[in-house]
């Protein structure tokens, strides 16, 4: 997905309230019946679970990569991904409460939940399903097409050669079949995706830009309503009525605060009931290292990498000896040591740590700097070159610092890098026209499956220069893109495995980092704190109780 390298620090910090902190809201829904009679007067606020977030200029999930608390907690998808006793991501029913595939891998039938109603009371029927697909397409604002592209007949709506998507049949109220272009084992991860949330048609034709911008508008069949929308935060209501049963709390106060240092202050005061460690700097340390702490540590391990991108289109970048130099050169564990004191695991490809194809087999890449000069010189660079590090004026202190110390160890090798900070719109328009030289990002899975980490980057010209690596190997991006269409999972994973091996350490395409443990201290009031198979805790906001 497009998405990542947000701020943590706005991202999670939960807290139960005994009064309200959005009594000031004014955003009270209208009298046009879009809000069903349960939500007509104030929700009970004494007990109202609380997180603090940047604040988003919409939480209309289709136009969005970064802001998916409502659509989380609002909205539900066909399936969900859990994780199962043995700690492996599975997908699970949901609003689809079963399904069946074609023996060709094409054709997937799904059959709807009875009884499952919006929160303005509008009852769920396949005609919303085909709505949001056809919508998801379609919107001009749209980011999220990728989930549901490979369905038959998708191209031809995207491009307005149609008004209807081929490969959709509706076949009853509660029925319905999806035909793809061709087959894509990942498919069904896909619609876990926030993204892929379900709409209700007849209220999100009616309010038009209104959607994920107005509480009123916004109608999900999920455990929460977004009740209220304000400067200061936003109000989620429990949705008493939910087909999956009403959460174990009154709702949710989204509260917009950024500063760490009044975060952690509101936390010591007991206004916070979960201080999200991620993004703290050395203040995490604090909650981490001291004992008195040890018993109310939570710890989750996201499903994502941190890793630094090399445009092979950039002399002398387009030379493997000169990647793999740079990636010989890099002290990775004391890079993680230094910015995030050791809370993290080394990676050696594309595929991190929890993600379903990881290879723990994987050859590790060697720190040894003697090797990476030898290499320079033996490609005609032995009295070094230089280069710049481009950094995104919102990466948080411990990236930049990192990026310091990257260009302080590649210094030693007789490369000069220059670290250059750069307004993010400036950054993020280089980036997509493939001009950036070097960066660092991390990358955090959407689904459980490696197609969402290896096609993103390397499936195909369009994805690897929208990321500046503009990996020029075709053949390599065309095995990318055919290993979607392979339905036997062994096999499927072999050949990932084998294209991972390839691309990095073959050709040196990126440098991996590390994965991070997120670390979170929860109040001494909270109960039922648990991350979800991606390591965050915010869609698991229906189970969370104060004792």
């Amino acid at each position: 997905m497009r998405r990542k390298t947000n701020n943590p620090v706005y991202l999670l910090t939960a807290i139960f309230l005994t009064a309200s902190l959005l009594s000031g809201c004014n955003s009270t829904p209208g009298d046009s019946g879009k809000t069903d009679a349960s939500t007509s007067s104030e929700p009970d606020v004494s007990k109202f679970l609380v997180a603090v977030e940047e604040e988003p200029d919409t939480v209309d999930f289709q136009c969005t990569s970064i802001h998916y608390t409502v659509a989380q907690n609002v909205f539900d998808r066909l399936v969900e991904m859990e994780n199962n006793a043995h700690g492996s991501a599975v997908v699970l029913p949901s609003l689809a409460k079963e399904w069946e595939i074609s023996d060709d891998g094409l054709t997937y039938t799904f059959h709807l939940r009875e009884g499952v109603t919006f929160s303005n009371g509008s009852p769920l029927t396949a005609s919303d399903v085909l709505y949001t697909f056809t919508r998801l397409l379609t919107h001009p604002d749209s980011c999220n097409q990728d989930i549901v592209d490979v369905i038959a007949g998708a191209s031809k709506l995207r491009a307005g050669e149609t008004d209807n998507l081929e490969g959709f049949e509706v076949l009853g109220d509660l029925d319905f079949s999806i035909t793809l272009e061709q087959p894509f084992a990942a498919f069904l991860p896909c619609l876990s995706m926030p993204g892929a949330s379900i709409m209700d048609e007849e209220t999100t034709t009616e309010a038009g830009d209104r959607f994920g911008k107005d509480p009123e508008w916004t109608v999900g069949t999920g455990s929460f309503i977004l009740w209220k929308w304000n400067d200061e935060g936003m109000l989620l209501k429990a949705n008493k009525s939910c087909w999956n049963g009403a959460p174990k709390n009154e709702g949710v106060d989204l509260r917009f605060i950024s500063d760490t240092s009044e975060i952690e202050a509101l936390f010591e005061k007991g206004g916070l009931d979960i201080l999200d460690l991620d993004g703290l700097g050395s203040v995490a340390d604090k909650y981490i290292s001291d004992d008195s702490y040890k018993d109310r540590l939570f710890r989750a391990h996201p499903v994502g990498i941190t890793y630094i991108a090399l445009n092979e289109s950039i002399e002398p970048l387009d030379n493997v000896s000169v990647r793999k130099a740079l990636q010989m050169a890099l002290d990775r564990q004391a890079l993680l040591d230094s910015s995030l004191n050791g809370r993290g695991e080394l990676e050696q490809g594309i595929f991190p740590h929890g993600l379903s194809g990881y290879n723990e087999n994987l050859a590790e890449i060697s720190y040894d700097p003697d090797a990476a000069a030898a290499l320079l010189a033996e490609a005609g660079y032995e009295d070094g070159f230089e280069m710049t590090l481009s950094v995104k004026s919102t990466a948080s202190s411990w990236e930049k610092s990192m990026m310091e110390e990257v260009a302080s160890m590649w210094e030693k090798i007789g490369v000069t890098a220059k670290v250059e900070v750069i307004d993010e719109s400036e950054w993020m328009k280089l980036r997509k026209s493939g001009q950036i030289t070097c960066y660092e990002a991390s990358w955090t899975a959407d689904f459980n499956d490696p197609d969402n980490f290896i096609y993103t980057f390397f499936g195909n010209k369009d994805n690897t220069t929208f990321r500046s690596l503009c990996y020029p190997k075709e053949d390599i991006m065309k095995r990318v893109t055919d290993a979607r269409t392979i339905t036997d999972k062994d096999e499927r994973i072999k050949e990932y495995r084998d294209l991972e091996q390839t691309i990095i350490q073959d050709d040196a395409a990126w440098i991996p980092l590390f994965s991070r443990i997120r670390f979170y201290v929860k109040g001494e009031r909270l109960d039922g704190i648990k991350a979800s198979w991606n390591g965050s805790v915010k869609n698991n906001y229906r189970n969370m109780t104060i004792k």
